[in-house]
């Protein structure tokens, strides 16, 4: 029997992905190949439950893996240490005032394991017009004006895909994570895509879901009535402080 391989892509920017059952096992939940980064193509792609990932000199894949890693955004968690820090944090939380500074500090931050990054250029101006339509955000961790942590990713309807976070300084993508669970929690919204697995995330009160499971959510929460365009002055001003007794603590190991 002959290898199964990932679907290759109509060149139209509006043709439809395989589904996303058909994607290998190994890798994990490679789909398809090819294609471009456009506006349409990326929006659909997430509506389906599909995201970009690859390399420099790589050609473009788009994967859906099974299980998915999710948070729920009343699941985000923070060890009992770092909540104590926070109460006495002068850090403050913003949405959309430096997403291109934060894609830049993501595209630049080591990875355990890998050499260089996924961010390319060419991601970083695709997510950009995606902030610019007012479906790509990031949520901004400030120590006074100077950027410490960020996250950002992609909203349809109400559902947040995650896409990177970062750290200047120690525990800001952790900031960043939970402001934007609390965030979303407050709005209704009940999941945050984080992809695949790392032992971060799971620390982080991560979790697993079936492939089917996710899509079910997603196909619901992509056609609900979201936040289209600035997250600025509706996210507000956040305290970091004030995400020390938000959020579940970690249990003790």
């Amino acid at each position: 029997m002959s290898r199964r391989h990932p679907w290759q892509l109509d060149p139209e920017p509006d043709a439809p992905f395989p589904p996303a059952h058909t994607a290998l096992r190994e890798p994990d939940g490679l789909l398809a190949v090819g294609g471009d980064l456009s506006p349409i193509r990326l929006l659909n792609a997430y509506a389906n439950g599909i995201f970009p990932w690859f390399s420099e000199g790589q050609p473009l894949l788009w994967w859906s893996p099974d299980p998915r890693m999710v948070f729920r955004t009343d699941g985000v968690r923070l060890s009992s240490k770092f909540r104590r820090q926070l109460r006495h944090s002068t850090w403050t939380l913003r949405a959309d005032t430096a997403f291109a500074a934060v894609i830049r500090a993501c595209a630049a931050s080591p990875r355990p394991g890998q050499d260089g990054t996924w961010i390319t250029d060419d991601m970083m101006l695709a997510y950009q017009a995606l902030h610019a339509l007012g479906h790509a955000h990031s949520v901004e961790v400030f120590d006074g004006e100077r950027l410490v942590g960020g996250i950002y990713g992609v909203a349809i309807g109400r559902m947040f895909f995650g896409e990177s976070m970062f750290s200047a300084a120690s525990g800001g993508s952790k900031v960043a994570l939970a402001g934007l669970a609390r965030c979303l929690r407050g709005w209704g919204w009940p999941l945050i895509d984080a992809q695949v697995e790392n032992d971060h995330l799971l620390r982080m009160g991560a979790e697993h879901l079936p492939r089917e499971q996710f899509l079910g959510v997603v196909r619901r929460q992509v056609r609900e009535d979201g936040a289209e365009g600035s997250w600025s002055r509706r996210f507000g001003v956040m305290p970091a402080a004030a995400l020390a007794d938000d959020l579940p603590a970690t249990p003790a190991r």
